[in-house]
C-alpha cells in the first residue's frame, strides 16, 4: 500500500521586507533545490535555485478568471507544510518501482473580493511540481480560466531545445497539430517558433554553465485542457499558454473551465547540474494517482506491424496472417492491424484472424480513426471512437472475439473537450479489457500511472516518416539522440522502431534509404521506451539479417525495472542503460559526423562475460564478447550513424 507520512514543521522561512514583500522558501529533501515564493504588492512570484545558483529568475504565478482575478491583490492567509514519503510500482514507466520523497508547501491567498486561491509546491530532489487549488467561496460553482499566469523567466545565457506547436487544421488532411514537428537544438531564446503559436511540451533548456531544466505538465484529464509553452522573449520569459481556438475544427472552448472546488494540472520543472536528472526523472508519475482500477491484468510487450513498410496494400487477410506468423516466430505477443481493415478485411475475417492468432499465441490489436468531424483523414474505421454509443458497441464486439488492444489516431488538439475524449476512450476500453495506444495525438501527461490500460502515445516525428521522406532518414540519428532527453523523458513514446530493411519498401529494393546501421536500429529498441513496442521488422528480415540480430530482437523486453543515464548530449550522442530483471542493456548511439571512441563506467554490471553488439568499419553488424576492466570501465567505438549495445548481468549486492 502507498503510504504518505505527513509531518508539519518549518520547511519555510517567512519574513517581511521594507516593501512589505513576503517570502517563503521550501527545499528538496537533499536541500540542494530550493523554491522561493515572493508576494510583492499583491502579486505572486517564484524563483528556483540549485545549490545556490539561480536557475529561474522571478517568475509569475496566478490565475485570471472571466469574473475573478486570482493573480492580483492577493494576501497570504494561511500556509502549511508536509513531508511526502511514498513508494509506488508502475511497470509501464522507465523505472518500475519508485520511491518518491518531497517537501510540500501549501499557501492560501485571498483577493480583495474574498476569492481564494491555494498554491501547492512539491519539491523533490531535482524536481518541482506546482498547481493551483480553487475552493468554492460563494454560489458560483465554476471558474472559466481566461489566463494562467504561470511563467518561467530564464537567465540570459540560456539556450533552448524546443519543438514548435503547429497551428490547427493544417498539414495532411487538416490533421495538425499532430505533435510531429522538428526540434531545433542549442538556440537562443526569443527566436520566433515556426508557426508563431508557441512550443509543445516538454521543453528543454540549457542554463549556461549552471545546468539544465526540463519543463512539462502532468495530471491532465478531462477536467482541464492540455497546455503548451508560449512564444519566448529574448530576455527569457515564457509562460503557460492554452490551445488555439481552431483546434479540433473549432469544437469546444480553447480555455478550460474548472468545477469548484477544483484544481489545475501539475506544472513540472526538472532541474539538474547535468543531464542525468533530466533523463531519469519520474516526476510526471510521482504526483498523479490512478483514475480507476484495472478491469483485468493487462499484458504489454512486442508487436509486428505490416503497415509501416508494406503500407496500405498489406491490409488484407493473407498478409496479416504472414505477420501473425512473424510474431509467432519471434515470440512476440501481438500484431497490429492498421487502417482500412474494416473495408479491406472486414469484421468477419478479423474474427478469423483473431482465431488464427490464438492458435499461434499472438494477440491482435486494431487501428481506429478517432474522427467525428475534426479533420479530413479518410482512413477507416471512422466514427467508432468519437461517441459513447458507437464506442461501446465496437468495444463489446472486440471483447467478444478477443482483441487485445486498440490504436486510435488523428486527434489534433489539446482542448478540454479533447482531453475528455482521450479519457473517455481509455475508461471505456478498460471496461472491455482493451489496452490503448494513441497516435496523431498529444503528449501523455502522467497517463501511464493514471490509466492502467494506457500503453503509449506517439506525439513524436515517428518511424512512418522514414518511409515518407529521405530527409527523415538523413536526420534519423539526430532525432533519436534527442528523444531520451526531451520527449521520452516524460512519457511513453510509440515511435515504432527497428527498421532492418536497408530500403524502406516491401521489396527492400526501392523507396527511401536507411542511413543508420543495423546495430543502431537494435539500439533504438532500448533507447526508446514504451510498454508496447510496434517494431518495424518484416518477414524477409528473418533470412536477410545475421542470426545474432534476429536473436537480439527475439529477446528484447519492453518493460524496464531501472533506467540510468550514462552520458551524452541532445542532438549529438546518447549512452543509456536499462535493466529488465537482472539483465542490463546499455545502448549508445552517435549522431555526429565523426566516429566517437568513449570510455564508459558501468558499475551496475558484474564482471561476467558481456555481449557487445557493434558495427564494423563497413557499418555491418557484429557481435563479440568482452569483460569489464577492474575499474568497471569499457571502451566503446560509435561510428557516425552507428551504435553499440552491451548486454550483461547485474552486479550482485
Amino acid at each position: 500500500m502507498n503510504a504518505i507520512r505527513v509531518i508539519l514543521f518549518g520547511f519555510f522561512l517567512l519574513y517581511f521586507s521594507k516593501g512589505a514583500a513576503q517570502e517563503l522558501s521550501i527545499s528538496s529533501p537533499d536541500e540542494k533545490l530550493t523554491v522561493k515564493l515572493v508576494l510583492e504588492q499583491g502579486k505572486l512570484y517564484y524563483r528556483v535555485f540549485l545549490q545556490g545558483n539561480e536557475m529561474l529568475e522571478k517568475s509569475p504565478l496566478g490565475l485570471r478568471g472571466s469574473q475573478t482575478d486570482l493573480s492580483a491583490n492577493l494576501q497570504l492567509t494561511n500556509k502549511s507544510t508536509r513531508r511526502i514519503d511514498e513508494t509506488y510500482s508502475e511497470p509501464k514507466i522507465k523505472t518500475s518501482r519508485v520511491k518518491y520523497q518531497a517537501n510540500e508547501l501549501v499557501c492560501k491567498f485571498e483577493n480583495g473580493n474574498k476569492n481564494q486561491l491555494e498554491v501547492v509546491f512539491r519539491v523533490s530532489n531535482n524536481n518541482i511540481a506546482f498547481r493551483y487549488n480553487v475552493p468554492q467561496t460563494g454560489e458560483t460553482a465554476n471558474l472559466i480560466v481566461e489566463e494562467e499566469l504561470s511563467g518561467y523567466n530564464f537567465p540570459a545565457t540560456t539556450k533552448t531545445f524546443l519543438t514548435p506547436q503547429a497551428t490547427p487544421m493544417i498539414g495532411w488532411m487538416k490533421t495538425k497539430p499532430s505533435y510531429e514537428e522538428e526540434y531545433t537544438p542549442d538556440k537562443a531564446m526569443g527566436i520566433p517558433s515556426k508557426y508563431g503559436v508557441g512550443y509543445t511540451f516538454p521543453a528543454l533548456f540549457h542554463v549556461g554553465d549552471k545546468g539544465w531544466i526540463l519543463l512539462s505538465e502532468t495530471g491532465v484529464n478531462g477536467l482541464y485542457c492540455g497546455s503548451k509553452l508560449s512564444e519566448g522573449t529574448k530576455d527569457g520569459r515564457y509562460k503557460i499558454a492554452f490551445p488555439e481556438n481552431g483546434e479540433n475544427n473549432g469544437m469546444g472552448r480553447a480555455n478550460p473551465t474548472i468545477a469548484l472546488p477544483g484544481r489545475t494540472p501539475w506544472r513540472t520543472i526538472t532541474v539538474g547540474n547535468n543531464l542525468k536528472p533530466i533523463v531519469e526523472t519520474t516526476i510526471p508519475f510521482d504526483v498523479v494517482e490512478p483514475q480507476y482500477k484495472a478491469s483485468k491484468a493487462y499484458t504489454f510487450g512486442r508487436a509486428t506491424w505490416s503497415w509501416l513498410l508494406w503500407q496500405d496494400g498489406s491490409i488484407n487477410f493473407d498478409d496479416q496472417k504472414k505477420f501473425v506468423d512473424l510474431s509467432a516466430t519471434m515470440g512476440y505477443e501481438f500484431v497490429l492491424v492498421d487502417n482500412w481493415w474494416d473495408t479491406k478485411i472486414g469484421h468477419d475475417k478479423i474474427e478469423q484472424l483473431v482465431a488464427y492468432g490464438k492458435e499461434k499465441g499472438v494477440g491482435i490489436c486494431l487501428w481506429y480513426n478517432s474522427n467525428g468531424f475534426w479533420n479530413d483523414a479518410p482512413q477507416g474505421p471512422k466514427n467508432g471512437m468519437n461517441t459513447a454509443v458507437a464506442r461501446k458497441q465496437e468495444m463489446a464486439w472486440m471483447q467478444r472475439i478477443g482483441i487485445k488492444g486498440i490504436k486510435v489516431d488523428f486527434f489534433g488538439g489539446d482542448k478540454q473537450e479533447t482531453m475528455k475524449l482521450y479519457e473517455d476512450i481509455l475508461s471505456d476500453a478498460n471496461s472491455y479489457g482493451l489496452t490503448v495506444i494513441f497516435h496523431g495525438c498529444t503528449l501523455p501527461r502522467g497517463w501511464e500511472r493514471m490509466y492502467p490500460n494506457f500503453a503509449g502515445s506517439e506525439a513524436v516525428l515517428a518511424s512512418e516518416n522514414l518511409i515518407f521522406t529521405q530527409q527523415a532518414n538523413d536526420n534519423e540519428a539526430f532525432n533519436a539522440s534527442l528523444h531520451p532527453f526531451i520527449r521520452n523523458a516524460v512519457g511513453a513514446m510509440d515511435f515504432g522502431p527497428v527498421l532492418l530493411n536497408k530500403r524502406h519498401s516491401r521489396e527492400n529494393s526501392g523507396g527511401t534509404t536507411r542511413k543508420t546501421s543495423e546495430t543502431f536500429q537494435l539500439a533504438t529498441a532500448v533507447l526508446f521506451q514504451t510498454p508496447v513496442q510496434n517494431f518495424g521488422i518484416t518477414p524477409n528480415n528473418l533470412n536477410e539479417m545475421p542470426v545474432h540480430v534476429i536473436d537480439f530482437m527475439k529477446k528484447i523486453p519492453t518493460t524496464w525495472d531501472n533506467t540510468v543515464f550514462i552520458e551524452g548530449y541532445p542532438g549529438k550522442y546518447c549512452v543509456l542503460a536499462r535493466r529488465h530483471g537482472n539483465t542490463w542493456y546499455i545502448a549508445g548511439i552517435n549522431a555526429e559526423q565523426k566516429e566517437k571512441i568513449i570510455t564508459v563506467t558501468l558499475p551496475m554490471l558484474s564482471d561476467e562475460e558481456l555481449l557487445l553488439y557493434s558495427d564494423n568499419q563497413d557499418q555491418q553488424p557484429q557481435i563479440s564478447r568482452l569483460r569489464l576492466q577492474k575499474n568497471k570501465q569499457v571502451k566503446l567505438k560509435l561510428l557516425s550513424n552507428g551504435a553499440a549495445v552491451i548486454i550483461g548481468k547485474q552486479t550482485q549486492k
